[in-house]
């Protein structure tokens, strides 16, 4: 028998029914007076156990229902760029995106400002969904100056992200990161299939390379489906 603490045996054991896939999206899992009777423990080690799998994001408790097991977050980390790709597919899942624009436009007040630029001026734009298997994690809206990425336009974005293109054509020197909860504009909330009533997280992101702005960027993310983190080294 494993000298675990009792509650970390039974939260082992959730954790493998999750893992393994007996317990898919949406089941409900045994009750509290259950995995009491089960193990042989009190209600307050099997709460404990529990309460610590809400907090991971496997569990999702319901008033009067039951918990039941529930999609898992994506997480990405907030001082650091990776690759969306690249962080799907080490989760196990398969990425795809669905190109939604792709073109060069004349620079709004709004974008000028965005990208440090001069009020008219020619940049690209695109707009991209991410999925992580069936399901949209982020969509990406980004500006990107052809001074330094005149290429932007040509690339298949299908096949490597913006990202990817622009680390590497202008390695990457500083990133600028603002992060607010909000409630989507219908267009972002249809490109993520969720309700205009359902929050959102939107990263702001501006990149330079060697101390020149090259893209500014505005990233959605469904509440419910995705965190971002940070670690700091003190």
């Amino acid at each position: 028998m494993s000298s675990a603490p009792r509650f970390k045996q039974i939260k082992q054991f959730l954790e493998q029914n999750i893992s393994s896939g007996e317990w898919s999206v949406g089941t409900r899992i045994p009750t509290e007076a259950e995995l009491c009777e089960q193990f042989s423990v009190s209600r307050m080690t099997v709460n404990k156990a529990v309460r610590d799998l809400v907090n991971d994001g496997w569990l999702e408790r319901t008033p009067r229902l039951g918990t039941f097991v529930c999609q898992r977050k994506a997480e990405s980390p907030l001082m650091d760029i990776r690759n969306i790709a690249d962080e799907i597919r080490s989760r196990g899942q398969t990425y795809h995106s669905e190109i939604i624009n792709l073109s060069r436009i004349t620079a709004s007040e709004d974008v000028a400002m965005r990208l440090g630029i001069m009020l008219g001026s020619e940049v690209f734009w695109s707009e991209i969904v991410h999925y992580a298997d069936s399901l949209p994690v982020q969509v990406e809206c980004r500006w990107v100056s052809p001074k330094h990425a005149p290429n932007y336009e040509e690339q298949d974005f299908s096949q490597i992200t913006p990202n990817q293109y622009l680390v590497e054509t202008c390695p990457l020197s500083t990133i600028e990161h603002t992060v607010e909860a909000i409630l989507p504009p219908r267009a972002i909330a249809n490109l993520l299939q969720i309700d205009t009533a359902q929050p959102c997280l939107l990263l702001h992101r501006r990149t330079w390379s060697n101390d020149q702005l090259v893209s500014t960027a505005l990233l959605y993310h469904p509440g419910n489906r995705y965190k971002l983190s940070a670690t700091a080294h003190l």
